[in-house]
């Protein structure tokens, strides 16, 4: 009896182990899916960003007119920050607008978020730019105010949650999930000495 019994333990856990994976654990073949569109998502919030900068570069006609391209000397800056008339920081946002140094940073921060999230690599680092540059850009938008600073209607949808801090944490994600490794370069990215050196590299 034991020994039937036992025979037949073995033989069902043969069996069992035979099985595809996918078989025995659904959820193994939803996290591939899940990765790929995990991957997906990466790619266009990446997007977003190199989009924004190569329309203020040329001047596309979208956000930004040719006049007011950077290669024709405008100020990617004072757009948006010259126009900030709602928040209790107005007043220094206007006067940064036109800064040719907030303008280059400005730049390679749209650039370098960009590229890098696209690609797959350095997500950790583009996770904590890219918040920064985001909560600056929710703070100069101040969608907690019902009217700006002439009284008239700020436009603001939602008091908290706008889409600057939906951006803000589709980056945090897909850098804690290490996003990159699927439909980018970020396994390879990982094996460089120098990010196997510096882990917040990755």
């Amino acid at each position: 009896m034991r020994t039937n019994c036992t025979g037949r333990v073995r033989t069902m856990t043969t069996q069992h182990a035979s099985q595809p994976l996918t078989d025995q654990f659904p959820e193994v073949e939803e996290s591939h899916t899940a990765q790929k569109w995990l991957a997906a998502t990466r790619i266009v919030i990446g997007f977003v960003f190199l989009w924004a900068f190569i329309d203020k570069l040329f001047g596309l006609h979208y956000s930004t007119t040719l006049a007011a391209a950077w290669i024709r000397g405008g100020s990617p800056t004072s757009g948006f920050l010259g126009h900030v008339s709602v928040g209790p920081f107005e007043g220094l946002f206007n006067s940064w607008a036109g800064s040719s140094v907030l303008d280059w940073l400005f730049m390679l921060g749209l650039l370098g978020i960009g590229a890098a999230v696209m690609l797959g690599i350095a997500l950790r680092i583009s996770a904590v730019v890219g918040t920064i540059m985001l909560i600056l850009m929710w703070a100069a938008e101040w969608p907690l105010a019902i009217n700006d600073s002439a009284g008239q209607p700020s436009g603001s949808t939602n008091p908290i949650v706008d889409y600057h801090v939906i951006y803000a944490l589709v980056l945090i994600v897909v850098a804690a999930a290490y996003a990159g490794r699927t439909w980018g370069l970020g396994r390879a990215w990982e094996q460089l000495a120098v990010v196997r050196r510096n882990p917040w590299l990755v």
